[in-house]
């Protein structure tokens, strides 16, 4: 079954507003979650949409113009890293998620998420792992996701230059953790990831 397919089998059953919800920014050690919910309209095919992971850099800002372009409703969900630190990233994660779909302007029949559920959220649900693999919805919100908090990140860069986000957008790289070493964690680092938390104490 392919991604579009899936979505259609939930319209089959009489959802015919589908939400697909997914998350960026759950491994990095620095910077936001971020999470998106997109309603894809019926019978609409995006050339080339798939789970962001596997969508290079270039075509990935393509995608995410043409779905929000082509889209039925988009909600972004963003929870910075003093929201992380003080909640843990899987609470973040959901929050995001949630306010995502708060953000929509239109209410879904069902929603479609990547491996949570959301037990505040009034709406029926479907959890899948890797479901940025398996439906469509879901992989649009993948895409939204990632693009976005790459440009959060690439502003990040701007206000933190000696980080160079803008190459590796908060995640645990070896040249990233090389930075903290010599420099010590930015305001936007998540001071209770362990290695960041280690670092501080050595530094």
């Amino acid at each position: 079954m392919d991604i579009y397919q899936h979505d259609e089998s939930f319209r089959g059953k009489g959802y015919k507003i589908i939400a697909g919800v997914d998350e960026a920014g759950r491994g990095p050690i620095a910077g936001p979650v971020v999470a998106a919910a997109v309603i894809l309209p019926e019978n609409l095919k995006i050339d080339g949409l798939r789970d962001s992971k596997k969508v290079p850099e270039k075509e990935r800002a393509r995608l995410f113009w043409d779905i929000l372009c082509l889209s039925d409703g988009i909600g972004i969900g963003v929870i910075e890293h003093q929201e992380i630190d003080r909640l843990n990233i899987l609470k973040a994660t959901k929050l995001a998620m949630q306010k995502a779909l708060d953000d929509l302007t239109v209410i879904p029949d069902i929603v479609i998420i990547d491996a949570v559920s959301l037990p505040s959220v009034p709406i029926r649900q479907v959890s899948m792992i890797k479901a940025e693999s398996k439906s469509a919805s879901v992989a649009a919100a993948s895409i939204i996701a990632k693009h976005t908090r790459d440009m959060i990140m690439l502003h990040y860069h701007d206000i933190y230059p000696l980080y160079n986000f803008k190459k590796h957008k908060g995640y645990c790289t070896e040249e990233h953790l090389d930075i903290i070493r010599l420099h010590g964690p930015c305001p936007i680092h998540r001071k209770t990831y362990r290695k960041v938390f280690d670092l501080e104490l050595s530094f």
